[in-house]
C-alpha cells in the first residue's frame, strides 16, 4: 500500500502539543496515518465516514469539515491525516488532523479543449489504489504569487488513442493537460490527482506526461 509522506502535511486545525509528550514519541500526530480515502459529506457539509484506498471504512469522531467542502451529501477524493483510535464505544474510528481535496480526472476527448496545452511539470509517482478504484499519481508544479487574480494553473486527461492488441485487449492513451496559466514558476508545489478507474474501459493505459527534461511515458496495468 501507497502511504502519503507526512510531512506533507497541511494543518487545518489548530491544535497544541507538550513537549514532554513530543520527547517521548507520544504527542498528538505520533501515531499520525496519512491515506487517499472517499470522504462522505452529509447535509451539514461534515464527514461523517471515510473508506480508504485499502477498502477499510471508519467513521469520524468528531465529524469535521474543511473550507473546500461546498456540497452535502456528496462524496469527496482526499488525503486524510487522522489517528485510528477507539471511541466510548470501543469502535475503531478515524479522529481527522487535516485533509486537503484531491482532484479526479476523468479523461476527455480532444475537441473538448480549445488547445492541448502540455506546459511542463514533474513527475514523482504514480500507483494502483489496493481495491482498485483509483489509479493515484504525485505531480510537482512551479507554482509562485501570480500578478493577476484570476491566474491560475489547469490539470485535465486528454484521451489520445485507444490501442486493440492481438490478444483483444486494450490499451488506452492519455496525455496529461497542463496550463500554467500565468502562474509565476518561482518554487516547486506537490500535487496529488486520482483518475477513476471505472472511467477506463482498458486493460491498461499509457500516460504521457510532458516534464522539464521532456516527454515521459507511464505505463500502469489496470484493475478489474
Amino acid at each position: 500500500m501507497r502511504r502519503l509522506p507526512l510531512y506533507l502535511l497541511t494543518i487545518l486545525f489548530l491544535v497544541s502539543c507538550e513537549q514532554d509528550n513530543y520527547d517521548k514519541g507520544e504527542g498528538e500526530y505520533s501515531l499520525m496515518r496519512a491515506d487517499f480515502v472517499e470522504a462522505h459529506v452529509g447535509s451539514d457539509l461534515r464527514v461523517d465516514y471515510i473508506v480508504t484506498d485499502d477498502g477499510d471504512s471508519l467513521a469520524t469522531e468528531p465529524h469535521f469539515t474543511v473550507k473546500a467542502i461546498q456540497k452535502g451529501d456528496t462524496v469527496y477524493r482526499a488525503a486524510l491525516y487522522y489517528n485510528k483510535v477507539k471511541n466510548s464505544q470501543g469502535q475503531t474510528v478515524a479522529e481527522a488532523k487535516g485533509m486537503s481535496i484531491v482532484p479526479t480526472l476523468v479523461p476527455a476527448m480532444p475537441d473538448k479543449f480549445e488547445e492541448i496545452l502540455t506546459d511542463p511539470v514533474k513527475f514523482e509517482s504514480m500507483w494502483m489504489a489496493t481495491n482498485g478504484r483509483y489509479l493515484n499519481a504525485s505531480i510537482i508544479v512551479m507554482t509562485g504569487q501570480p500578478d493577476e487574480e484570476d491566474s491560475r494553473q489547469t490539470i485535465a486527461l486528454v484521451q489520445d488513442d485507444v490501442l486493440t492488441h492481438a490478444d483483444g485487449k486494450q490499451t488506452v492513451c492519455y496525455r496529461l493537460y497542463h496550463d500554467q496559466g500565468g502562474v509565476p514558476e518561482y518554487y516547486s508545489m506537490q500535487t496529488y490527482f486520482s483518475i477513476p478507474t471505472n472511467s477506463l474501459n482498458a486493460d491498461s493505459l499509457h500516460l504521457t506526461i510532458n516534464t522539464y527534461n521532456g516527454e515521459i511515458v507511464k505505463c500502469v496495468a489496470i484493475k478489474k
